[in-house]
């Protein structure tokens, strides 16, 4: 991946240009619509979403398309029949992990990769679906590169959003069905091509959530 000179001033921009709620909202609602827990509270429902959010955004789900794709996916296929999981804590969204070989570190794949065999294993009925936003997407990637052939099985479908391995891994995920992932990379997007360049069009996923939930609802029987 080729790095750019402006590459920390562009990422740390994130910081700045990441949509957050506005300063008047408690940290309670803050929480609500940034952070999902339903597979660490062993919540089972026939569909199970679980999301990787972009570097510096807060909660485990972020708030600039993880959220949007949670209740789209809800009200595609039914409040009560999605649950819907973000990676964390280990997965800290930090920085400096994008300049590793993988685009992440190896403790946030591995926890990611975690969450999917746990919601395999506590909800053998449910049907898991994936996703993941900018350096969310490599947790995604390297987290469905680990599982056995059967775990993988059970994940019907992925969405990635600024995909940063979308050169790399040529517009898929290495050793996961190529029509059963839906790589959304804005136009003007520039990590889609192989650098760590954070551009505005990097920021605008939140208009792709209803699209990355139509997908992934194709790929689930409910």
């Amino acid at each position: 991946m080729r790095i750019s000179p402006v590459l920390v001033a562009a990422l740390a921009g994130l910081t700045c240009a990441s949509p957050l709620p506005a300063g008047d909202i408690d940290l309670e609602r803050r929480q609500l619509l940034d952070t999902e827990n339903d597979v660490n509270f062993g919540t089972c429902k026939d569909v199970t979403f679980i999301f990787a959010r972009g570097s510096t955004e807060t909660g485990n789900m972020g708030l600039v398309v993880g959220p949007q794709t949670c209740s789209s996916l809800k009200v595609k296929l039914g409040l009560g029949k999605v649950a819907c999981q973000g990676v964390g804590p280990l997965y800290i969204a930090d920085l400096a992990s994008n300049f590793l070989p993988k685009n992440t570190n190896q403790i946030a794949i591995d926890e990611a990769a975690g969450l999917i065999k746990k919601a395999a294993s506590k909800c053998p009925d449910t049907q898991i679906v994936v996703g993941g936003y900018s350096q969310g997407t490599a947790v995604i990637d390297g987290a469905i590169q680990t599982l056995s052939e059967d775990i993988k099985a059970r994940v019907k479908g992925a969405a990635l959003f600024g995909f940063t391995r979308n050169l790399q891994d040529r517009g898929q995920i290495p050793g996961y069905p190529k029509e059963q992932t839906k790589v959304i990379c804005a136009l003007g997007d520039l990590v889609c091509t192989g650098t760590l360049i954070i551009t505005p069009a990097h920021l605008t996923y939140g208009v792709n959530a209803l699209e990355a939930a139509n997908f992934l609802a194709s790929q689930v029987s409910v």
